[in-house]
Formats: structure tokens, C-alpha cells, sequence
């Protein structure tokens, strides 16, 4: 979803920073501008957007990153599958180094346990198409934007009758915890930058609810430093003028009504659930799960021998992923705590504020 974007050189960020400082004078206050999109944060990092704007003015990290997110008892059960052996465990990448309570699926493929990074769940079906005496678990972590090519896959296999493949839920929905930040009242958010890959399945006319119930402005943007400046200028312009509006600022992606045939074949699939967030706690309909009828899809229901759950000792990630505190924050951060030995999810994605912050910004004097 990267959009090349011929207009963002250094002297049209320049100009849209210096804009964004003129209406910030018009503020009574300080406010707070969270992005909730892994790739919004690494394109802040990347292109040193938070140094530019005015000190009344800040950018916070929320929970965009669907690995962050899910919670460790989650992993633990993927890596009590992946120990089963005659399962064989299909998984994004991202997932791969996230820590379990006592591993990693990682560490169990070291061990000579099935595991296989895949590009799409439909890698995945072509695996179990493979190996039918197997059975092929895919880990469905993510947000609307991924949900549909799991449904498809889904819709696949069942036409198929091709009984070894099954997903293990993991999915998550925005709206929830965009509220739950909100009425919780622990971190202030004045403002949300919205992301334009999970918008261009809702639809902008899903943010209703930041208009009418939370009374919180928004602006649904693009990937590139500027589309993200861009935001950013509009949302203090409505913050100072008391507006709480949505905007769409990446119509060239996202309509009004979103993509109703995805939508529709989420329905099908998948039912809202109460689920944990890693950091935020159990939130009310904000998971889906494999509908009643499709439970045979269903990998939790599969006999496995889990762990006690436990998480990792001083890591701050879930506080992280609600905006109440920055990396630099957490102890751990930069020091037992790096990319290449990870002790949080957040360090682990690449879409966590952890590693944005460590190949960004861990240089940059941390107020």
C-alpha cells in the first residue's frame, strides 16, 4: 500500500511542517494525535515526521499492529499445534519470532517441528492440497484489511471438500478498541490518523461512530510522509476549531461504502466475539470467530498440551500499544530488548513502535 508519491520532496514536507505550526498557534492547549497503523508508524520514524511538527503538537502510537496486539496465550496454542506431529503450521512472517510463554514457533521450527512462512492463505491451501494426510493450520492474525483473503481461502477449501485445512482465529477489529481508548479516559487522543488499507474494506462511512459517539476527529491517509503530514495538518485545523469530523484524505483508495463484497464474505465466515488485546485486556465484540457451522475449520478446537501463560518479565509492550508511554520508556528498550533478540511482540513485527523507534529514532534525544 505503499503509494509512490512524485510530490514528497523535502521542500513540500518543509512547506506542510511550517503550515502545521502557523494553525497550531491557534490551539489552547497541547494535544495528542494517535496513528493506528504499523506501516503510519514506520513511516513517521522513517522520515523523522515527529522532530518536525510544533511542541504542542505529538504523535502517539495506538494498537495498529495486528502481531503486537494478539495476546501470548494466542502463541502459545500456535506453538502447541506446531508441536503436534501431524500438523503443519502456516504463518506471515511476523509471527514467526513472536514469544510464546516458553518459545517461539521460531524455536520449535529449529526443532524440527513443521512450520512454514507463507505469503497468503492461499499459499497455505496449496499445502494442505499437498499433504492431505496433514493437517494445515493457518494463523489468521490481522486486521479487516487481511480478513477477506482468510475468508476466501475458507470459501476455497470448502468447495474443495479439502477437510486439513483450518485456521486458528486471531483476528481483530478497529472500531472496539478505538473506543475503548477513547472512553477509558487513560491517554489522551485528541485526534486519529486512520489507515487507509483497513478503510478501503469499511468504507470512510464506518467512522461514524468517531463522529457521533466518541466526538473525536479523524483523517483516514496514505502511507507516504506526506499523506501522513497531510493528516496531520487537517486534524489540528479540527481540533482547534472544536470540529469532530472524519475526513478522507486517500480517496484515490477509499469510497464511502468500501468494499461490500469483502464485507459480506466476513459475514458469512465470521461472527463477533469478545477478545484479548495485548495491553488493552479483553474487549467486548472486538475478535471474530469461526462461525458455528464452520467449526470443522476451527484449529482451537484441536487437542493440544498449552503452557501455563506467562508473560515476559519488565516488558512495557502493552502500555506501548495505547499510547501511554514511548519505547525509549520501557527498561528493556535497547537493552536486553533489540531487534535481533526480542523479548516483546512489539520489538519482534515489523510494524511495532518498538522497531520503529530502534532503527529510527533511538538515536534522537527522547524527552
Amino acid at each position: 500500500m505503499n503509494d509512490p508519491d512524485p510530490w514528497s520532496d523535502a521542500g513540500t514536507i518543509r512547506a506542510l511542517a511550517g503550515r502545521i505550526e502557523q494553525r497550531a498557534r491557534r490551539l489552547t492547549r497541547g494535544i495528542k494525535l494517535m496513528e493506528v497503523c504499523g506501516t503510519h508508524t514506520h513511516a513517521i520514524a522513517r522520515a523523522g515526521l515527529r522532530r518536525m511538527l510544533p511542541s504542542n503538537v505529538k504523535l502517539i502510537s495506538g494498537p495498529g499492529c495486528p502481531v503486537c496486539v494478539t495476546p501470548i496465550d494466542y502463541m502459545d496454542r500456535a506453538v502447541a499445534l506446531a508441536r503436534r506431529a501431524d500438523v503443519t503450521v502456516c504463518t506471515f512472517g511476523d509471527l514467526l519470532r513472536v514469544p510464546s510463554s516458553r518459545s517461539s514457533l521460531e524455536r520449535e521450527s529449529a526443532a524440527g517441528h513443521d512450520i512454514r512462512i507463507v505469503y497468503s492463505p492461499r499459499d497455505a491451501l496449496r499445502i494442505a492440497r499437498a499433504a492431505p494426510e496433514r493437517k494445515v493450520v493457518f494463523l489468521g492474525v490481522g486486521f479487516e484489511t487481511t480478513l477477506p483473503g482468510i475468508a476466501a481461502a475458507l470459501e476455497e477449501a470448502e468447495r474443495e471438500q479439502l477437510d486439513n485445512f483450518l485456521v486458528l482465529p486471531g483476528a481483530k477489529l478497529l472500531e472496539p478498541p478505538l473506543r475503548a481508548l477513547v472512553e477509558a479516559g487513560d491517554v489522551q487522543v485528541d485526534g486519529f490518523l486512520l489507515p487507509g488499507h483497513v478503510s478501503v474494506i469499511t468504507g470512510s462511512a464506518f467512522y461514524a461512530f468517531m463522529t457521533d459517539a466518541l466526538r473525536v476527529p479523524g483523517a483516514i491517509v496514505g502511507f507516504t510522509a506526506l499523506d501522513v503530514l497531510s493528516g496531520v495538518e487537517r486534524l489540528v485545523e479540527l481540533v482547534a476549531a472544536g470540529e469532530a469530523r472524519v475526513l478522507n484524505l486517500y480517496p484515490r483508495v477509499v469510497t464511502e461504502s468500501g468494499n461490500r463484497a469483502a464485507r459480506e464474505l466476513l459475514e458469512r465466515w465470521f461472527e463477533p466475539v469478545d477478545s484479548r488485546w495485548r495491553g488493552l485486556g479483553s474487549i467486548p465484540r472486538s475478535g471474530l470467530a469461526l462461525r458455528d457451522q464452520f467449526a470443522h475449520r476451527d484449529a482451537s478446537k484441536l487437542d493440544v498440551a498449552l503452557d501455563p501463560t506467562c508473560e515476559p518479565r519488565g516488558c512495557r509492550c502493552g502500555e506501548v500499544l495505547k499510547g501511554a508511554i514511548e519505547p525509549p520508556d520501557c527498561p528493556l528498550f535497547d537493552t536486553v530488548c533489540t531487534p535481533l533478540e526480542p523479548v516483546g511482540a512489539c520489538m519482534v513485527s515489523s510494524e511495532g513502535t518498538c522497531a520503529a523507534w530502534y532503527r529510527h529514532e533511538r538515536c534522537e534525544e527522547h524527552a
